[in-house]
């Protein structure tokens, strides 16, 4: 994609984080956005002080978890702005410790997100975007936990495994259908953000209802400082994610110093070896 001017972009967990730093830097380069959150004093925070700097936006309520409410973000996108150039699923959550120690609730709500929120983007955007017949750009947000399989991180890694084996597809889908209509995979590794706390949007009906084991009171420590000593901003990961659809790539793997654990991966893979934990 090479003009963004007057384009429109939809963009999901773009209240915070990364979604509202990709926000800010496509709205820069001329772009009108739509904002969507399931927070919604949030999400009313970023629309306004997107507004007040200048930006065309609007701001709506989605819980990417629920078809019918994606449909209904398209909708708002077309009679708001005329059309989508630029998708971005990058809605996410987070939870860990040890697999046989996770819940069906955590389950749910965790690929109820990360999975299905990417699923119902793709389906309802990807048959609009085809038929404006212009260029455009779809951006789904994985993890590099997408890419490695660290311990205690199962129901995370999970939930991004399958959302590279989707955009990978997806790249495939597309290449055969048309050249105007692209694709990217945001595989970042730990950035200042606010998913250390996405259990504050958890719904009610999938709270935690027990007392969480050590193995998830470790995950979230760990989780928490890893984020907080991130060396990217979302701002830094923003460029690098603009930087890959105006040039058209794919994969954006933004910390380069985990590409070893991911080569380790493949090896083991391709040698049949146990698997080594990416953790060294």
């Amino acid at each position: 994609m090479k003009n963004f001017p007057g384009k429109v972009a939809v963009i999901t967990g773009a209240a915070s984080g990364l979604g509202r730093a990709m926000a800010v830097r496509f709205a820069r380069a001329g772009m009108k956005i739509v904002l969507a959150d399931v927070d919604a004093d949030a999400l009313a925070k970023a629309e306004a002080q997107m507004k007040a700097a200048g930006a065309k936006v609007i701001g709506v309520q989605t819980d990417v978890t629920k078809a019918l409410e994606v449909e209904a973000l398209a909708q708002k996108a077309l009679a708001s702005f005329g059309a989508v150039h630029l998708v971005a699923n990058n809605a996410g959550v987070a939870a860990g410790g040890d697999l046989w120690d996770n819940t069906v609730a955590d389950w749910e709500w965790v690929l109820g997100v990360n999975v299905w929120g990417v699923i119902h983007g793709v389906r309802v955007f990807t048959p609009i975007m085809l038929a404006q017949q212009c260029e455009g750009h779809i951006i789904n947000t994985a993890s590099v936990a997408g890419l490695i399989s660290p311990p205690g991180m199962g129901i995370y890694s999970v939930s991004k495994h399958a959302v590279v084996a989707l955009t990978e597809c997806l790249y495939h889908d597309l290449a055969q259908k048309t050249d105007k209509l692209k694709c990217s995979l945001l595989c970042p590794a730990y950035v200042p953000t606010g998913i250390a706390e996405s259990g504050r949007n958890r719904p009610a009906a999938l709270k935690q209802t027990s007392a969480k084991t050590a193995a998830e009171l470790t995950f979230d420590a760990g989780l928490k400082k890893a984020v907080q000593s991130g060396k990217l901003s979302a701002a830094d990961v923003a460029e690098q994610v603009y930087d890959a659809v105006r040039e058209e790539r794919f994969y954006i793997l933004t910390h380069p110093k985990i590409n070893a654990a991911i080569q380790w991966r493949m090896e083991d893979i391709l040698a049949c070896r146990n698997p080594r934990s990416p953790m060294g």
